[in-house]
Formats: C-alpha cells, sequence, structure tokens
C-alpha cells in the first residue's frame, strides 16, 4: 500500500483529491478536495457515506442537498476565508444516504467515512468553531476542532484543522491508534491534507518553498513507513502504527486537515505513546504557549 501522494496524484473524477478505499484500500476514511469555478458543479450520490464539507479557501460554497426520504433539495451556503491560515470557515455535516451537490467559488474539502446509522444535518457556522492550543513550546499548534465527539453529532468519524506555526512541531511524542483497548487506545484510520505557506508575517522573498515534514513507522508486523516533505495539496494515509511528528520547517507555516475513523463500537480518540518519546510531555510543563498563538 502506498502511504504518501504528492498533490495531484490523487486527482480523479473531476476532484483534486479523491480519497477512498475504492482508490488507496483504506476502508473507514475517505476525502476529497475540488476546485469550484463558475458553471461547475460537483455532484455526489446518496450513498451509506456520511460527510463534512467545508471550504478551504475562497469566497465559499453553496450546498443542495436531499435527506433520506425528502422530495427537494436545501441549500445552505458556507462562508469562505482568504486561506486556510487566515480563521475559520461554515462547514456543514451530513449523514447518510444524503444527495449532495456543490457549487460556487474557490475550493472545497470534504471529510468522509462510511457509516451505519443516520444522524441530523447540522451547520456550524465559522464563528462557532472551538479553537484551542495545544501543545507548549516548540510543540505548540493550533486546533480548530469542529469534528470532536464533544463537538459534532456523527457515528463514526472525527475531524479537526491544525495549524502549526513555523518551526513548531506537531504530534510529538510519536504516537498510535491502531489497536483496540477500551478507554486506552482507539483504533483508527487517519488522513492528512497539507497545506503550506511563507510564515505569518514575513514579507514574501523572490523565491521560495512552503513545505514541512511528516514521520512515521510501524507497531508491529503491519508494514508502515512515512518519511516525506510535504506541500500544499500532499496527502499522506496512516492505516496503522507510530505517527509523529509533523514538522513546519523555520519560515513556512503548515496546515493540515485530519479526518479518522475506524471500527470500534465507540466513537473516541484515545491514543498510545511511543514509549521511548512519553516522557517529551513532561518537559512542556515548564514552558508556555508559543505567543503566535492563537493563530
Amino acid at each position: 500500500m502506498q502511504f504518501f501522494y504528492k498533490s495531484g496524484s490523487l486527482a480523479s473524477e473531476g476532484w483534486d483529491v479523491l480519497v477512498s478505499n475504492k482508490t488507496t484500500g483504506m476502508k473507514h476514511t475517505g476525502t476529497r478536495v475540488g476546485t469550484l469555478a463558475p458553471g461547475k458543479e460537483f455532484v455526489i450520490a446518496a450513498d451509506k457515506t456520511e460527510r463534512l464539507i467545508w471550504p478551504l479557501h475562497g469566497e465559499g460554497v453553496e450546498v443542495s442537498y436531499r435527506e433520506p426520504g425528502a422530495s427537494d433539495f436545501q441549500q445552505q451556503k458556507l462562508a469562505g476565508r482568504k486561506s486556510v491560515f487566515s480563521g475559520n470557515s461554515d462547514l456543514i455535516y451530513l449523514s447518510i444516504d444524503t444527495e449532495i451537490k456543490i457549487t460556487g467559488s474557490g475550493r472545497v474539502i470534504i471529510a468522509e467515512a462510511p457509516a451505519r446509522n443516520y444522524f441530523p444535518t447540522k451547520f456550524i457556522a465559522g464563528s462557532s468553531v472551538p479553537v484551542f492550543s495545544r501543545g507548549a513550546g516548540a510543540a505548540s499548534r493550533q486546533v480548530h476542532n469542529f469534528g470532536d465527539p464533544a463537538e459534532l453529532l456523527a457515528d463514526r468519524f472525527i475531524v479537526v484543522e491544525i495549524i502549526v506555526p513555523a518551526g513548531n512541531w506537531s504530534g510529538s511524542p510519536a504516537h498510535k491508534h491502531d489497536t483496540y483497548i477500551p478507554g486506552v487506545e482507539s483504533n483508527l484510520e487517519e488522513i492528512y491534507y497539507f497545506e503550506s505557506q511563507i510564515a505569518k508575517g514575513i514579507p514574501a522573498p523572490a523565491q521560495s518553498d512552503p513545505h514541512g515534514f511528516i514521520h512515521g513507522r510501524a507497531s508491529d508486523d503491519r508494514p508502515f513507513e512515512l518519511l516525506h516533505e510535504v506541500r500544499s495539496g500532499d496527502v499522506a494515509l496512516v492505516p496503522h502504527g507510530w505517527h509523529g511528528p509533523s514538522m513546519a520547517m523555520p519560515g513556512y507555516d503548515l496546515y493540515f486537515m485530519n479526518v479518522m475513523a475506524g471500527p470500534d463500537p465507540d466513537r473516541s480518540w484515545n491514543i498510545t505513546d511511543d514509549p521511548n518519546e512519553a516522557w517529551i510531555r513532561e518537559s512542556w510543563k515548564n514552558l508556555t504557549v508559543d505567543p503566535r498563538l492563537p493563530y
């Protein structure tokens, strides 16, 4: 199985990114990224997949959807943003058996998970998205926590956005969630979608290459190895194994979207730290959150 895809290599069916069990072997998670323009429409047939839809950047999108048993489509406008580094955008959660049409301006991202149970449609205003800082010192990063179980009623997935300021690390210590131990560890696949930019407040140089890095390795006999430069539009797949950190290069801020889901009977995010790195959390006690946050 391939675990890393450069920008453009997952383009399919008119989408810039299309990850599903049909294209990659992932069983429990999927994602789509699409570029909208006047006269262009994305159509998704009703199926057994729950989805969270929002603008990555641009003026925004309009989502028309027909819920199971309904005869008519409803419409929901989602306000966009200048970029993933300039605040939150609106979102909408749509459950299984919902037909979807998307139009607008900019780029749209969709987090997906095969699901069994229906949950009510939910509009989430960008202004109401919970935003907080996690970690301390060089491990500080910002979390947009709209798809956590405490915030969103859904069947299978957990979805967040992360911003890592230039020079910082996210996901350290390395950790895993690939074995179900009730209350201790979850079994969750994970997808990363990345974007990067010249760090906030730095004048754009004549020549630059915004990027970061991601690392992962096997936790058992299942093959898994990740060590890649990441740039805007790249995708990493984590079906199992130790993963972390995701690193923002000095001079370049890093963004990523995570969607996680798995076969567990409960929808929770419990992790196990690499025992060789677990001590790192203790080192944060005397550190403060990076003053660049909130971003």
